[in-house]
């Protein structure tokens, strides 16, 4: 299109509407063409024939009198009609050409398809517009940084719509210490761009029904094999784990592979308040080695709960209920196994606080692992899972919204894989965490423990925790065999930071436009004003396209393949409640030698917050039959050739992946599913 425009032109617009069946609206439509000199008056696009129906395409001449310049934003803005509905409208894209001398529109107007007419000027839109919003303006053109951006309406449009996103999208503190998130007070309030309808399906949760009423513990491990074979019939791995969950190999396979896989790491260095010696560990160590050489040789792990030291725990059924920061100590057969060698259930050694042993009776040794599988539930649900999945998704999200305009590409990149929290962590907070909700009911972690324990948490966490080839290789299970999850989580990392490199390359041809980049910077400053109160390791600026990299692939894999690991995994781990209990109901032992079967089940927690416990997990573990696979974007933006063709590398790689861990599942006995790139939703979904 010639920049250099006449005094009176005619514009043939097109605007389309998406196909969805409820994407249509009855309200009228207002258009306008802003060039760089000048704008085109208001016209009324949906008038007569012309409606803005779902999938159609609304033609309408439009006339400048005066100079436009370079064409470079169209406004819309609804209005709603009087006496009918005032629905929301998607806008798939406008389209503009113009016409020389009167000429009229051919075939190539609507831009579809490769034969699009190169006359055609494509203002891509992709989202809701509402008549409450006022003036909403595209922009044609590709994606740019604000350094890049030359024509001086385009950089008072991206200003503007920071400061309109400031004033909507606020930060609101949940828990001292924590990430903040968004400040709303009801869904309504986040708009139909920041929200999603679910589409699950049902579980079966029949046979969890009819025990409300049931406030007392279970009668024995019989009855509860009862309840097990009609609710875990059908769930191979729930049945694995009924099968094994005794066993000391498999307790250290489930630090290694089961739903909470980041707690466990390597020691060189027995912590000083484990009440343990060498001779009481050397019956446990392979062919005669003494503890010294295990721990030189680093085959000695640990898990340490030290979060949970001082947590309230929760009153249930009107009853107090018991937590406890345990220490366990495991090692790393020569079978290839790890295997616990040393449980102490409380921080501080004394002589109330027995360091139980795989030599101790059957039912103490048992129920020392019970106590630490309790500890993980806790640390699993709201440190590993809420905190470093949710929370921090939802602070990238509200930065981003705040930070970054849509023109950026990093919010291109980054959008797809955060929007979904804001919703899902809003109806958390209303229902799961709130009052009455299945925390406050049936977790050892209640309302009380919550705030304390978040806080802790994020206290403790750091950058390089999250970046999964330092994490697993400080904590020392790279290279563990058995490992299933640090293997695929490295090799899916890899694939997302090739991924993340190639698109900072596209649009940064140095380091120092990344440290021009006032946007970005900007962002990574609201990040880190609202995360954490500790020194993190968070970069407090971005000075590379190295560090831009490694932040945003960390962003995407804590937002998908991180959560996708910790989150439908948890029903299948926990549906035989023994091995992963919300709660205990007696204190933990202080000696040892007395306890029979039927003690141990009386420590479990009561039938009804047991059942209150798996409903919700049966619901939180379910895909979304809508689900988007990982890196498979739905977004307009992505259709960019450039943008292409990174997307189908790294679909190509994720695809390589998956083919992978399914030929190396099927050797395997109990297949680890959770970081198959297909069973990878693109987001934080539930």
């Amino acid at each position: 299109m010639s920049h250099a425009m006449a005094s009176c032109q005619e514009f043939e617009v097109t605007v389309h509407t998406s196909p969805g069946p409820t994407c249509g609206t009855f309200s009228r439509l207002w258009l306008n063409l802003i060039g760089s000199q000048g704008e085109t008056p208001p016209i009324s696009v949906s008038e007569g024939d012309h409606h803005l129906l779902p999938g159609s395409s609304c033609p309408v001449r439009v006339r400048a009198d005066g100079p436009l310049g370079r064409l470079v934003l169209v406004r819309l803005r609804l209005e709603a009609r009087t006496g009918l509905p005032d629905l929301d409208w998607h806008c798939s894209r406008v389209e503009v050409r113009e016409l020389a001398g009167g000429q009229e529109a051919g075939p190539g107007v609507t831009g579809a398809g490769p034969e699009r007419d190169p006359q055609v000027q494509e203002f891509l839109c992709d989202r809701w517009l509402q008549p409450a919003e006022g003036d909403v303006e595209l922009r044609s053109g590709k994606l740019c940084l604000p350094q890049d951006e030359t024509e001086e309406k385009l950089k008072q449009q991206r200003l503007k719509q920071l400061q309109l996103q400031q004033k909507l999208i606020r930060w609101r503190r949940f828990v001292d210490g924590a990430p903040q998130c968004v400040d709303v007070n009801s869904l309504a309030e986040l708009g139909p761009n920041l929200s999603y309808s679910h589409k699950s399906p049902t579980p079966n949760v029949h046979y969890l029904k009819g025990f409300a009423g049931r406030t007392e513990a279970w009668a024995s491990f019989a009855e509860l094999e009862a309840v097990f074979a009609h609710i875990g019939h059908q769930n191979r791995t729930a049945g694995f784990v009924k099968a094994h969950w005794k066993e000391d190999w498999y307790f250290g396979y489930q630090c290694l592979n089961g739903c909470n896989p980041l707690m466990l790491h390597q020691t060189r260095l027995l912590p000083p308040n484990l009440s343990v010696t060498a001779d009481m560990l050397r019956p446990f160590l392979s062919g005669g080695s003494s503890l010294e050489q295990e721990l030189e040789r680093g085959n000695v792990y640990l898990l340490d709960y030290e979060v949970l030291d001082g947590v309230p725990a929760n009153v249930i059924n009107g009853k107090q209920t018991y937590l406890c920061a345990p220490l366990c100590l495991l090692h790393l057969n020569r079978q290839g196994q790890l295997v616990p060698i040393a449980i102490q259930l409380q921080q501080s050694p004394g002589p109330q606080n027995p360091v139980f042993l795989p030599s101790d009776p059957g039912c103490d040794w048992l129920l020392a692992k019970i106590w630490v599988r309790c500890a993980d539930f806790q640390c699993h649900q709201l440190a590993s899972h809420y905190l470093r999945t949710h929370m921090l998704g939802e602070l990238f999200c509200v930065a981003t919204l705040r930070q970054l305009p849509e023109p950026h590409p990093l919010h291109q990149l980054l959008m797809p894989h955060v929007r979904t929290s804001l919703q899902i962590n809003f109806q958390a907070r209303m229902t799961l965490l709130a009052a009455n909700g299945v925390f406050d009911k049936a977790s050892g972690s209640g309302l009380e423990a919550l705030p304390v324990l978040l806080s802790r948490a994020s206290d403790r966490i750091c950058y390089a925790s999250l970046c999964v080839p330092e994490d697993l290789m400080q904590r020392g299970v790279d290279k563990l065999p058995q490992s299933h999850y640090a293997q695929d989580a490295l090799r899916v990392w890899g694939a997302l930071h090739r991924f993340v490199v190639s698109w900072v390359d596209l649009y940064y041809r140095g380091d120092d436009e990344v440290l021009q980049d006032s946007e970005l910077q900007l962002w990574i400053s609201d990040i880190n004003a609202h995360s954490f109160n500790h020194s993190s390791g968070f970069p407090p600026t971005l000075r590379t396209k190295a560090e831009v990299s490694t932040f945003v692939t960390m962003v995407i894999f804590s937002c998908s393949a991180l959560h996708a690991s910790l989150n439908f995994s948890q029903l299948d781990f926990a549906l035989w409640m023994p091995n992963a209990p919300a709660s205990m109901c007696r204190p933990p032992p202080r000696v040892k030698g007395s306890l029979t079967e039927d003690d141990v089940v009386s420590f479990l927690p009561d039938v009804n917050s047991t059942c209150r416990i798996l409903t919700a997990l049966a619901l939180l573990s379910q895909p979304a039959v809508d689900f988007v696979p990982l890196c498979h974007y739905k977004e307009v933006v992505f259709r960019d050739p450039a943008h292409r063709r990174l997307v189908e590398a790294v679909q190509a790689d994720l695809a390589a992946i998956s083919d992978d861990i399914t030929q190396r599942n099927s050797q395997l006995e109990l297949p680890y599913l959770y970081l198959s790139p297909g069973r990878v939703e693109n987001s934080v979904a539930i």
